[in-house]
Parts: structure tokens; C-alpha cells; sequence
């Protein structure tokens, strides 16, 4: 058994992190990334040894990866965060991502594509994430069990393997479990792939600390386990060629350094503590490690040549380099010293051969089996023979050969690639092939690799042989072959395969790079760019100076030729908004290092529509770097770092663009200046918009991200320090009118407000109770658990504003503040982005039907609460959803609006689509007759912004009188008399109007009404009497002419038709009520039921002036625009504005132009309406000439007693009731 090299000293040291350093990736030109647990990530110049620090993580580092492409850097640490760079720059491209929250990160990789990251925590959780959006992809995390330590992605990216007490493989794409297996004794700690796919190796636990090789098509173990470790093995990773792997043990104290073809180890690197990581350099020359030393050591590889047939020679460099001469006269030297040396006559027999001397070379291989018969005597002897033609003979002595083989399998497998080559050589292609695929095919349990590469190079070699048409199809097959194990590496073939080079005189790496060119050329015809560009850097990478030397002229004018298409076509997918072809397209040129600025923006524009942010800022600042004159560079960063919401330094690159602008040379650049809007005039705009916005928003306001109350400069400078205001400021576009719109939507957006509705209990928050305190640091009891609870929900939903009623409103030295607030308070509820009603009464036990007996329907301010908004959300006792319903609107649930239908009995349309203002007055004091105040003038202001009004608070005053003003500014802006339609108690403030707002509670009287046919039957009776026809008409224009009701200074102006009472006098009769019977001129008889009459006698004369009334309704004048006489028609965004009051100065003369045809219809219609059964009032006649309204217990109603008598109903007057 080979003995390992024992090294203890590394050719450099690298210091600078202050603890152990966990985890580290080399990168090709010749960087290093190391992560440690003093929380710093540090990327190394490994030439100069400078570090640059970069600093994001809040625990320890435990753990990093590096993108293939080499653009990210991923690294993980001890609180389970996970934080990304950017590969070239070490620019933090994330803030850090909570991937495992509680467990820290075990393992990260990324897919070889580089679009996903795997990530996995101690705790048995494996998560995905997308590297462009670096959010979780979709699915469920793959669950492991504890103890995962490792999680690494298949080369072809078709597999990903996770180690944990088991051995999970799983497709990435579906999340399906492929295979599981027990691969140690104990836990599973480290994986790594072979490059080629075919084999996983895994590296064991204390328990069991050996490395075991897995064939990835059976998932079966392959040979005996590497045996070596006695402790846990940490880190494995396989150098560029596949043809060593290093592992490390922490405990141990060393690295180790295995042969992957006879899996021995050949070195150990020990060092002073305990290593946590190794890694190859990309050339595979030397193994960087480092860990508890806190330091990063640099090892040489030593020249291990794993040759068993030839062994050490010393010609073997001239036989590499093809200096045959010299070769034969070191081997011939070696002879003369010692004429016995049978291997230097076989070595030399090899070198004769290559001359084509092939009867030296035979005489050679004989002598040499004559001093003493071995494996390489016989295999020279072979060689020799099958170049005389002698393919019998030769086949012997292969066979012969085979004898001194030890049968070690690594030895009778390489015998037969040589036997097969010899064999090819001596125009034995069919034989040579079939003896290469039945290798491939009987030994499972070895490479495949090295007959794929022979026989594809003997495939090259035949093609060019016979000037074969397929040689640039041999010559692909070989590359494949060639690069099986690693396209993106720097290795040297010949060191791979140098008993080859040394026995036939093969240049792989001539070939190798020569296939390449061919076949860059060709992808450049075929127009795939990107496949070309890769794989000349492939063959870049691989090249020596004196290589690259060979083919600089034909480099020089592949990247040209190249680059040109390349931007062309980039230009041509970003015309056509193919952006990921064209930032490709573009990245293919730029990385020919042929770039020009241009390029750049044209790259920074395609990556800003596909909103990669921090790529666009770093190809704009690379225009700025090479044309720094230019505007274009800092416009392009001003969007991006907008984009990236890096708002002060895109505030900074816009300012630096527009001096650009300004000072251009250009007059057309010049002009562009006057295209963008400075920061200064922006804040302009967004102030003015944001004082349009609040005009309509309570006046202070809770923010509940900081559980301040505010006012409204607080308010706004709130929104000046948010990144949405950031956002507004530097919002690049150059349509004013876009730029106009986005102000509105942002700020609109940003001050989106919640507003709560409840039943106020005791112990109410109030106004000094938060003021200048953070509301969820108080002792939430009472209606602080309430307020902070109502906060906590609006925060929850996205909401910066909430508002409350009990504590945003000044009620105690702020008279004017709360006029405002109570005035408003309707406009408010109907502009809040949603109303929160919260029922301190239903518990979360409820069952439907609860909402009908809350409390919350029976208060007056609720009413408003419940009709303004258009969005509602019912919350029970203990904040949970009513009825379980999450639904974003609780006014689109239907069983939640019947339940408020069958509450307040209001239809749920009338709910849902209620409009303020003085349409339907009467129905709207009807829905509020029974609501209850805790202050009795609340009654009236409650309904303020129900009927869109403005009228000044006093509280203090008689609950009459504020339900007078309120009812008498009805009256006064509508002229609409249904509000006077009421039975009950007559108010002080004026006979006319009710005490209570309870009188409204019974519906108007339904009186009968005539259908449209009898009316017509009664029409065409009246128009036979020409007098009839006459007396209506009169009586139509005087109608027409009559102002409408007014109030002033409490009195009631009525219009009316008045009929004199002749007689009044007590009616005895079974009921218990107080009746009277009226007889009045041109009326029927009437009764009138109510306690307001002091007459006792049923015979007694009526001393005092009675009228009973018919209210003069405009709408019986069967106008077609009567509707736009009044003020129901004001649309939801001014109803606010009230209409000019009517007046006597002012009559309300219909302006349409009538015919005489039709006008007599219209008159004659009237009559017969007026002659059916109407509502009717009792006025008394006061001392002073004025009227009061005689309140009764029932309707009173009253028909004329000949709708003929047209003289009875002229007696048309405007009557002032007190």
C-alpha cells in the first residue's frame, strides 16, 4: 500500500478574520471567499493577499456558495439567515433572507444553472429559493428528519442529494423523493459528485468515518469503503481533472488527500487546529484549507503519478515534450550503465516505436523479457509487433502481459486501453472498437471516462485518416468525452492521461484545443452566440500562454466577428422586448471584453424592464465609468437604484443627471433637460396632493407601525421620511401627467385610513390618555386593550393610519376641532379605505344571527357608520372574524347584510348603496327614529352627514332644538315637506316639527290612489265642463307660481291650500281616544284624534280661527324635470354643497315651454289628483295673526268633497306657523 505524504508546511498563510473560519470557494482568476463565525464574509486577492470585507450578517458564518457562472455569492450563518453578493464586486445584493429561522444553516448550493438555491438548517429543513426574486420557490420545504448536514446538486442538475442519518436524493423540479438509502453507520456529514454525474461519494459520521462510493444509476455501493479517517469527515471536494479528492476532519487535525483511481491515500496536510474546509484552486495545483487556526492556508499538490505500468523514467519528460532523440539517449545511457535495467530496454523499445523503428523496437522488447519477463517487456513487445504488422504475434504478447498484471483491476483495465490503441494503430479499427465498448460495457465498477476518451480520439484519428466527412462530427465527440468531467476547468489532459502521451505520442491538448476552435466557429454560423462565447472561454481557460500564442489571430477575429453579431442581435431582442434574449446577447459581448458603453445601457435597459435592479445599477455605473460625460450613464442608475428603492443615492445620480444635461454641448441634449421634473418641484407636487388627500381624513391620526397619535403635520412628516415618498421623489418618468397620476395613487395609496366603529362602554380611551405615548406600551386594559387590539388588526392589513373616535378627537379644549370632526365625521367613514365594527357584545362562541341582537344597532352614531363606508369588516369580542367570514367586503356577504336587514330594517340595498343627502328625507329619519344617544343633542348631529349637512355643534342645547335645526335646515334646502309627516308630541322649536325623533317611527299613511285609467275616465268627464277646464287651468298656474317651503328664524313659511273650519266638536265614541269632529268649507266631514284641543261641549260654537291644510307638493304637477328642481340630484362628490334655499323672490315656476294641449292635460290631471283622499294638517290661529300646528295621535286625513268645485281649492296661501 502506497505510503501518504506526510506535509506540515503550507507555502502561504492568509490572516485577517478574527475567528474560525468555516467555509471558503476559489473562484478562476485566482480569488477566495471565506465566511467565518466573526460574521464577516471576505473575498481574497490570492496573488496580493488582500481582503475585502464584507459585513451584513447578525451570527456567525457557517457556510458559502458560489454560483457557476461565478455572479453570486450565497453565505449562511449561525441565526439561520441567509445573505447574497455579487460575485465580481462583493456588493450585497440582499438584505438578509430569514431562510431558517431558529436553526443555522448546515449546507447551501447552488443549482448548476444558478437560478436556484438550496438551503438546509440542522433541524431537518431543506428550502429552495429563486435567485432572482430570492423568495421561497413554490411547494412545501423538503423535510429531511434532524441532523442535516449536507445538501449538493448533481452536476447535470437533474438530482439533488441531501445527507442527513440517511441518504435522500430528490428532483429538484418536483420535490419527489428518487431514492433513499443507509449510506454510514451513523449520520451522513459530507457529499460531493463525481464531475461526470456517475458516482456520489459520502463521507461518514465518528461512527463510522469512512468515504463510500455510490453508482448514481443503481444508487448501489461501489467497492470497498476508503478507509483512513477516524473521526467525523467534514468537507469533501474533488479537484478540476476527477482525479483526487480532499477531505477534511476537524478533529483530526488534518486534510487529507485521496487518488480517486486506486482510492489510497497519497498526502495529509497537517495542520496546527482543526480544519473546517479545503478547496482545490481552479489550475488543481494547490489545496487551500483553513478553520480553528483563524487562518487560510495555502498547499502545494505533490506530483503524484499514478502509473503503475511505467513507473518513474527518466526520459519521460522528453517523451511528453516529443523529443524523441533525447528520449532515446537517456534511455540508451541508462542501458550502457547497467546492461541488466530490462525496463530502460522496454521504455526504450516504447521511444522506437514512436520513431516507427519498429525493429529496434521489437529487438528492444525482446532483450528486455530475456533479462527478466515483465508486464511493461511484454506490453512494449506488443506495441512493437502490432507496428510490424505481426497482429498475431502481438496479440500474444498482450496476453502474456496480462500475466504480470497482479490482477489489480486499475492495471488489466489500463493493459487493455493500451492493446486496444496498438491494436487501432495496426488498422484494427474494428477490433480495437469492439475491445473499447466491451470494457466500457463489463466494468461497472470503474470509469467509464477514459474508454469514452480513447475511443473517441481513435474515432478523430481514423476520420482524419481517411479525410473522413464526419471528422467534425468525431471531433464534437471527443470534446463531449474530453469534457465529461469538467467544461468550466482549467486542466492539463496530458497529466491526465501521460502514459498515453509517453507510449503513443498522442496530443490530446492539440486536439482538444483545435476541436474547440472548430467548433466555436461553428456555433458562430449556426448564430448561438452563447454557446460560442462559452465555449472559447472553455478553451481559453485551458491554454497556456504559448497555447493562447498558437491561436491569437484566430481568437482576435473570433471575438470580433463575434462580438458584432452578438450586439446586433441584442439590439434586435430589445427592440422586440425579448429582454433575457437580449441581456444574454449582450453579456455574451461584453464578456469579449469588446464592449462599449453603449453596450452597457443597452444591458442595463433590458435588465431595468426585468426589474434586476441591482444589475442594472451596476452596468449603469459602468456607462458612467466609460463615457462619464454622458447623461445616459446616471439616468440609467437613477432608475435602477429607484428600482432597487435606494432612494438617496437615486436622488443623487438624477441631480447629476440633470447638470449633465445642462451643461451638454448638444443643443437636442440640452433640451432634454426640459422633459424632467427637479426634486423641489416633485415635493411641490406631493405636498399639494397630499393636503388635496387629507382634506377628507380625520384630522389626527394613529400610526400604527409606531403606535403614535399624530396631527397632521406629523402626518406629513411621516410620509416624507417613508420609502414610498423616497419612491415619489425619484419616480423617473418624463410624462408629467403620469408622474401627476402616480403622486395621487402613491400618496392615496399611503394614506389609506381605518376607521373603527363601536359601542362606546366605560373606561374609554381618551385624547390624554395617548397623547405623546406609544400605544402598545401601555397596560392594555379597557378601552386601551380595545385601541391597541383595533391598531394591532390595521397594522396587520397593510394599513399605516387607523382613527378612532373615543381619542382622536380634542373634546375638551378644542371646540372648533370638534365641530369640524362631527361635521366631517360622515365624509370620513365614506372615504376610510375600510370601517373596522368592532361588537364588544358577540363572542366568538356566536352563532349566526348573533349580529341582530348586538347593541351596536341601536346607537345613533352607528347608523352613519354602518351607510357611509363602502367597505366594512365586522370583528366579535375577541377580535376574531363574525361568522368566521373573510371575505375582504362584509357588505358583499349576504348572510351577514340579511342579518343587518332584518337589525335595522333597512333594505340591504338601501345599505349598501345608501347616498347622503335629502332624497328620500323622510324614509332616512324613519331608519333613525329608534337609535339611542348617550348625549341627547347626539341624536340630531348624528345625522349631520346622513342628509350632507353643515350646521354648527352646541351642546348643551335642548335636544328639541337641535332636532328642530336639523329637521328646519331639511326644509330649507329641499323644500321637501315629508319630513313634516309625523304623529307625536310637537317640538318648541316649532309646532310643525316633532319633540322626538320617535314620531318618525310609524311610516307615512298609504293612501289609496287612483290608476292610470281612472284618472284618464275622470279626465275626459271634467273636460266636457268648459268652466271645469277654465277653473283648473287658473288653478295649475297659481300652483305653478307657489314658492316652496321655507324656515326662517324657527318660523315655518307653508304653502298650502287652506280650507276654513266651520265647526269642531267632541265625538264620543267606544275608543278611549280624545276625538274630534271637524267640518270644513269644501272638505267632507273628518275626525281628528288628539289631546291638543281644550274643547269640552259637543255643541259649543268654535271660537278660535282653525284651517285644516293640504301641503303644498310640487310634485303633483306631473313635471318631467321636477326631480331637478330639488337637491336628491347631487352626485356623491359634491353632495356636501347645498342648494340656494327658495324664497318668495324666487318663485319655483317651471321653465318648461308647454303647450296648450298639454298643459290642460297636466290641469286637469292635477284636479282629479287633488280631488282623492290627502294628509292633512290642523293649524290654530294665534293673537298675533301666526299659526301653530295642532300635533295628533293619528293621521289626519281629508278629501274635497267635489273635485268640480274648483272655487273650493283657490284658497291658496302661504301661511307663517310657529
Amino acid at each position: 500500500m502506497l505510503k501518504p505524504i506526510p506535509i506540515t508546511t503550507p507555502l502561504r498563510e492568509f490572516n485577517g478574520h478574527e475567528q474560525c473560519i468555516m467555509a471558503a470557494a476559489v473562484f478562476p482568476d485566482k480569488r477566495l471567499v471565506t465566511g467565518s463565525h466573526d460574521k464577516t464574509v471576505r473575498l481574497w486577492d490570492l496573488e496580493t493577499g488582500v481582503a475585502l470585507k464584507m459585513e451584513m450578517h447578525r451570527g456567525g458564518v457557517s457556510r458559502l456558495a458560489v454560483s457557476q457562472d461565478e455572479q453570486l455569492i450565497a453565505s449562511g450563518d449561525l441565526n439561520g439567515e441567509v445573505v447574497v453578493w455579487h460575485g465580481e464586486t462583493g456588493e450585497l445584493l440582499s438584505q438578509p433572507i430569514e431562510a431558517h429561522p431558529g436553526g443555522w444553516i448546515s449546507s447551501l448550493d447552488f443549482s448548476p444553472d444558478g437560478t436556484v438555491l438550496a438551503t438546509c438548517s440542522k433541524y431537518g429543513i431543506t428550502k429552495l429559493w429563486n435567485t432572482k426574486t430570492w423568495t421561497e420557490l413554490e411547494g412545501r420545504p423538503i423535510k429531511c428528519g434532524d441532523g442535516t448536514c449536507c445538501v449538493r446538486y448533481s452536476p447535470s442538475g437533474e438530482f439533488l442529494a441531501i445527507a442527513t442519518s440517511r441518504i435522500d436524493i430528490y428532483n429538484p423540479g418536483t420535490r419527489e423523493l428518487v431514492a433513499s438509502f443507509k449510506g454510514h453507520k451513523s449520520h451522513t456529514f459530507s457529499l460531493v459528485w463525481t464531475a461526470d454525474g456517475t458516482r456520489l461519494l459520502t463521507g461518514g459520521a465518528g461512527g463510522d468515518p469512512t468515504i463510500r462510493e455510490w453508482d448514481t444509476a443503481t444508487w448501489k455501493q461501489v467497492g470497498d469503503p476508503w478507509t483512513g479517517h477516524s473521526n467525523y469527515i467534514n468537507l469533501m471536494v474533488i479537484n478540476p481533472a476527477g482525479t483526487l479528492i480532499a477531505s477534511v476532519s476537524p478533529q483530526e487535525g488534518h486534510v487529507r488527500l485521496w487518488r480517486v483511481s486506486d482510492r489510497q491515500t497519497v498526502a495529509i496536510f497537517e495542520h496546527s487546529l482543526g480544519p473546517e474546509w479545503a478547496t482545490f484552486s481552479m489550475d488543481g495545483k494547490h489545496i487551500l484549507s483553513g478553520g480553528n487556526d483563524k487562518m487560510i492556508s495555502e498547499w502545494a499538490v505533490p506530483n503524484i503519478i499514478n502509473s503503475k505500468i511505467l513507473g518513474i523514467m527518466t526520459a519521460r519528460i522528453a517523451c511528453i515534450d516529443g523529443d524523441l532523440s533525447t528520449a532515446e539517449e537517456l534511455l540508451t545511457q541508462d542501458i550502457n550503465i547497467d546492461e541488466n535495467n530490462h525496463t530502460s530496454y522496454a521504455h526504450r523499445s516504447f521511444v522506437m516505436a514512436r520513431k516507427h523503428n519498429w525493429d529496434h523496437a521489437v529487438q528492444d522488447a525482446i532483450t528486455s523479457i530475456s533479462i527478466q519477463p515483465s508486464l511493461i517487456g511484454f506490453i512494449s513487445k506488443g506495441i512493437a509487433l502490432c507496428g510490424k504488422g505481426r497482429i498475431l504475434d502481438a496479440r500474444a504478447a498482450f496476453d502474456v502481459a496480462s500475466m504480470y498484471t497482479d490482477q489489480d483491476p486499475d492495471t488489466i483495465h489500463f493493459l487493455l486501453l493500451i492493446k486496444a490503441i496498438a491494436l487501432f494503430n495496426a488498422g484494427q479499427h474494428d477490433e480495437a472498437s469492439l475491445l473499447l465498448k466491451e470494457l466500457a460495457a463489463g466494468c461497472p465498477n470503474v470509469y467509464t471516462r477514459p474508454y469514452r476518451i480513447v475511443e473517441a480520439y481513435l474515432h478523430v484519428q481514423l476520420e482524419k485518416a481517411l479525410d473522413g466527412a464526419h471528422y467534425a462530427e468525431a471531433a464534437d465527440h471527443f470534446i463531449a468525452a474530453v469534457n465529461s468531467n469538467n467544461s468550466s476547468s482549467k486542466f492539463n489532459i496530458h497529466e491526465i492521461y501521460e502514459d498515453l502521451v509517453v507510449i503513443f505520442g498522442w496530443d490530446l491538448k492539440c486536439l482538444w484545443l483545435t476541436t474547440h476552435q472548430k467548433r466555436c466557429d461553428a456555433l458562430l454560423q449556426a448564430r448561438e452566440f452563447q454557446d460560442a462565447v462559452k465555449l472559447y472561454w472553455s478553451m481559453m481557460d485551458s491554454s497556456d500562454e504559448n497555447t493562447m500564442a498558437d491561436y491569437l489571430d484566430w481568437s482576435n477575429v473570433f471575438k470580433e466577428e463575434c462580438s458584432a453579431l452578438c450586439i446586433a442581435n441584442g439590439d434586435i431582442a430589445l427592440a422586440a422586448s425579448e429582454y433575457d434574449r437580449a441581456i444574454d446577447l449582450y453579456s455574451a459581448a461584453i464578456a469579449l471584453d469588446s464592449a462599449s458603453d453603449i453596450v452597457f445601457a443597452n444591458r442595463s435597459k433590458a435588465k431595468l424592464e426585468k426589474m434586476l435592479w441591482e444589475e442594472a445599477v451596476l452596468d449603469a455605473q459602468k456607462v458612467t465609468e466609460l463615457n462619464p460625460s454622458s447623461h445616459v450613464g446616471y439616468q440609467l442608475t437613477h432608475t435602477a437604484l429607484h428600482g432597487a428603492k435606494r432612494y438617496d443615492e437615486a436622488i443623487e445620480a438624477f441631480t447629476i443627471m440633470l447638470s449633465k444635461l445642462d451643461d451638454a454641448p448638444e443643443v437636442q441634449i440640452r433640451s432634454l433637460r426640459q422633459q424632467y421634473v427637479c426634486p423641489s418641484q416633485a415635493e411641490d407636487a406631493i405636498r399639494r396632493a397630499v393636503w388635496i388627500e387629507l382634506e377628507n381624513a380625520p384630522l389626527r391620526l394613529l400610526n400604527t407601525s409606531t403606535g403614535l397619535l399624530c396631527d397632521r403635520a406629523a402626518q406629513l412628516n411621516s410620509f416624507k421620511m417613508s420609502s414610498e415618498y423616497n419612491e415619489l421623489i425619484t419616480f423617473p418618468t418624463k410624462d408629467s401627467n403620469l408622474r401627476t397620476q402616480r403622486i395621487k395613487d402613491v400618496v392615496a395609496t399611503y394614506f389609506r385610513c381605518v376607521l373603527l366603529s363601536h359601542r362606546w362602554e366605560e373606561a374609554e380611551v381618551l385624547l390624554h390618555d395617548i397623547q405623546d405615548k406609544v400605544v402598545y406600551e401601555l397596560d392594555g386594559l379597557g378601552g386601551i386593550a380595545k385601541l391597541q387590539s383595533f391598531c394591532k388588526v390595521v397594522r396587520d392589513a397593510g394599513y399605516y393610519w387607523a382613527w378612532m373616535d373615543t381619542c382622536c378627537i380634542d373634546k375638551k379644549s378644542n371646540i372648533t376641532e370638534l365641530q369640524e370632526s362631527i361635521n366631517s365625521m360622515f365624509v370620513w367613514y365614506r372615504n376610510s379605505a375600510l370601517t373596522i365594527v368592532y361588537l364588544s357584545d358577540i363572542p366568538s362562541s356566536s352563532q349566526p344571527g348573533a349580529l341582530v341582537g348586538s347593541a351596536w344597532n341601536e346607537r345613533g352614531w352607528t347608523f352613519q357608520e354602518l351607510v357611509a363606508p363602502q367597505v366594512v369588516i365586522f370583528y366579535q369580542k375577541d377580535w376574531s372574524l363574525y361568522l368566521g367570514d373573510r371575505s375582504p367586503n362584509h357588505k358583499e356577504s349576504p348572510a351577514i347584510m340579511k342579518e343587518l336587514e332584518d337589525a335595522t330594517g333597512i333594505d340591504a340595498r338601501a345599505l349598501v348603496n345608501f347616498s347622503p343627502g335629502m332624497r328620500g328625507a323622510r324614509e332616512k329619519l324613519q331608519w333613525a327614529s329608534k337609535r339611542v344617544t348617550t348625549l341627547q343633542e347626539d341624536i340630531a348631529y348624528s345625522l349631520f352627514g346622513i342628509f350632507g349637512i353643515t350646521l354648527p355643534v352646541i351642546y348643551g342645547e335642548k335636544k328639541q332644538n337641535a332636532l328642530g335645526r336639523l329637521l328646519q335646515e331639511i326644509v330649507a334646502r329641499s323644500g321637501d315637506i315629508t319630513v313634516l309627516d309625523w304623529i307625536g308630541q310637537p317640538s318648541e322649536f316649532n309646532s310643525c316639527l316633532p319633540a322626538h325623533i320617535t314620531s318618525y317611527t310609524t311610516p307615512p299613511c298609504a293612501l289609496s290612489s287612483l290608476s292610470e285609467d281612472d284618472i284618464q275616465t275622470q279626465v275626459s268627464s271634467l273636460r266636457q265642463n268648459p268652466t271645469v277646464v277654465d277653473s283648473a287651468l287658473e288653478l295649475y298656474d297659481r300652483l305653478d307660481y307657489t314658492s316652496a317651503a321655507r324656515f326662517a328664524n324657527c318660523r315655518l313659511h307653508l304653502p298650502c291650500m287652506a280650507f276654513r273650519v266651520t265647526e269642531v266638536s267632541l265625538n264620543y265614541g267606544p275608543s278611549q281616544e280624545t276625538q274630534y269632529k271637524v267640518k270644513a268649507d269644501g272638505l267632507r266631514d273628518l275626525l281628528i284624534t288628539t289631546k291638543e284641543l281644550n274643547i269640552h261641549s259637543r255643541t259649543r260654537p268654535v271660537k278660535q280661527t282653525f284651517l285644516i291644510v293640504r301641503p303644498w307638493d310640487r310634485s303633483l304637477l306631473d313635471l318631467p324635470d321636477f326631480a331637478n328642481l330639488l337637491d336628491d340630484t347631487e352626485s356623491e362628490g359634491d353632495y356636501r354643497t347645498p342648494p340656494l334655499s327658495p324664497s318668495d323672490d324666487s318663485p319655483s315656476h317651471s321653465p318648461v315651454k308647454q303647450d296648450g294641449v298639454d298643459l290642460e292635460l297636466r290641469a286637469l290631471r292635477l284636479l282629479v289628483r287633488l280631488g282623492q283622499p290627502f294628509g292633512a294638517f290642523l293649524l290654530a290661529r294665534q293673537r298675533g295673526g301666526e299659526y301653530k300646528r295642532v300635533a295628533s295621535d293619528r293621521d289626519i286625513i281629508a278629501q274635497v268633497k267635489d273635485m268640480s268645485s274648483v272655487q273650493d281649492l283657490l284658497d291658496i296661501k302661504t301661511i307663517e306657523i310657529l
